[in-house]
Order: structure tokens, then C-alpha cells, then sequence
């Protein structure tokens, strides 16, 4: 999967004609991905690669890479491609518009139907019991600016959830429910 994300961030990014970085981390993988992504930040020194020890898990490594990120905008994306690269420009426009946060809520999930089921009695219970509204189906992939990524990253949890879409941040905006 990484040769194709590869390719199609480098593709969009060029096309937006900013400056950017990508900061890609490997939790702990017990194959070949961190040879790869060294191999990526070999040819394209704006691939950036951090390296955990083991696997820590999904929000241990969006917060490492979180803590990483120092641009005006940071975008968290899974690199299985789920969700696509492409709408980063769409994101970056909601951005200029004065949005705090970006998120993506898909209209169809790729997983089996037990996996679906289980998502979403997951974000519907969730949702029950949150202070903050919480956008059904919504993605890790999502923009921030760099007010929001700042006040993450100063947030003194060692562990801690950051499912984007509640942040509670107070402009929300998403870019791609008809994905």
C-alpha cells in the first residue's frame, strides 16, 4: 500500500503548490514498512519517518506524529488509503475559511459487515454519552490548523483518545460526507 500512498500524496500535494511535509509513523510493524518509509525519506526528504519501539497502538502513534507536525495545517490520515489524499486541498480551502477542524464522515465503510456493526454501535454509544456532539461514521482523517494542533500537543495526558471530530473545538466543518 505505501508505493501507491506514495504516489498519490506526492501527486496532490505538488498539485496544491504549498509547502508541505509528511510525517509518517510506524507502530511497531514487524515487516518491511519502516525499510520502506526510510526508502521514501531517502527520495523525498519532505517524507518524514518516526519509528516507535513496538506497537503502541492507533492513538499513541496519531499523537506522535501529532507532536511532530509543526505546519500551519496538519492533516491526520491513515496510510491505508480509506480515506482519500486527494481531498486534502478541499480541507486546506475550509481551513482559509476560518475552520478549526476538518473532518471526513464516510458515507460507505470498505470493512465487513460485522466490523461496520460494530463501529457503529461504537460512535452511536459514544455519542450517547458525550458532552460534545459527535458526527456518526466521521474518520480519523481529518485538517486542523495550527491553534488546535498546538493545544493537543500541550494537553499534559500521556495517553489519550483524539478522535478529531470531538475536539470540541468551536468550527467544525465536513468536507466530504458524499465520499
Amino acid at each position: 500500500m505505501l508505493p501507491l500512498l506514495e504516489a498519490r500524496l506526492r501527486q496532490c500535494l505538488e498539485e496544491l503548490r504549498i509547502s508541505w511535509e509528511v510525517i509518517f509513523v510506524d507502530d511497531g510493524s514487524q515487516d518491511s514498512t519502516f525499510q520502506q518509509l526510510a526508502a521514501m525519506h531517502a527520495n523525498e526528504p519532505r517524507f518524514k519517518v518516526v519509528s516507535l519501539s513496538r506497537n503502541f497502538g492507533h492513538q499513541a502513534a496519531l499523537q506522535a506524529g501529532l507532536a511532530r507536525a509543526g505546519g500551519k495545517a496538519v492533516a491526520i490520515l491513515d496510510a491505508d488509503l480509506q480515506d482519500p489524499p486527494e481531498l486534502l486541498g478541499r480541507g486546506l480551502v475550509k481551513l482559509s475559511e476560518g475552520y478549526d477542524v476538518v473532518y471526513g464522515v464516510r458515507k460507505k465503510r470498505k470493512e465487513s459487515f460485522v466490523k461496520r456493526g460494530i463501529y457503529a454501535l461504537y460512535y452511536r454509544l459514544l455519542s450517547s454519552i458525550a458532552e460534545v456532539n459527535i458526527p456518526l461514521d466521521a474518520g480519523d482523517f481529518c485538517l486542523m490548523g495550527r491553534r488546535v494542533a498546538t493545544i493537543l500537543n500541550a494537553m499534559p495526558e500521556r495517553n489519550f483518545f483524539l478522535p478529531p471530530r470531538i475536539t470540541g473545538m468551536d468550527r467544525l466543518s465536513s468536507i466530504w460526507a458524499g465520499v
